[in-house]
């Protein structure tokens, strides 16, 4: 498990790509957030988790296969993650964050447009309802 990457991913690195070719400016794995985001866009408030299925989780998916080896130690293993990934949403949301979550099966090829058109959907909603807020104080 040394040789699994936290960092740098190949479904993070898709999306900060297209983030970038879009216009979109942020920071990486920011630690002074709960959580260590992958990405964050401080001008929108938002945080994105890109989370491998395997990792996290991802409940009906088909990326997501228990392990028959060790099962009930990978299960706990699992069910910490996902109470760690909740824990951080409900602090991220007392600090006024948007949280978008992508999942690696959202990036394969032939989802992977849909799922990135749809950030950058969500990321202009933000950033109007934003604006709203600031012209009516």
């Amino acid at each position: 498990m040394s040789q699994i990457r936290g960092k740098s991913t190949k479904p993070e690195i898709i999306v900060r790509k297209y983030l970038f070719s879009e216009g979109f400016r942020y920071r990486l794995n920011d630690t002074k957030l709960p959580g260590k985001p992958d990405i964050v866009l401080p001008k929108y408030r938002t945080v994105i988790f890109v989370n491998g299925c395997f990792w996290h989780g991802h409940t009906d998916c088909k990326y997501f296969v228990l392990p028959k080896t060790r099962a009930e130690w990978w299960n706990e293993k699992i069910k910490r993650t996902k109470e760690r990934d909740e824990i951080s949403n409900q602090q991220l949301n007392q600090l006024s964050y948007n949280i978008i979550t992508v999942w690696e099966c959202q990036l394969k090829p032939s989802f992977r447009e849909k799922a990135l058109k749809s950030i950058i959907d969500l990321l202009y909603k933000t950033h109007l309802d934003i604006l709203r807020t600031q012209q009516t104080k």
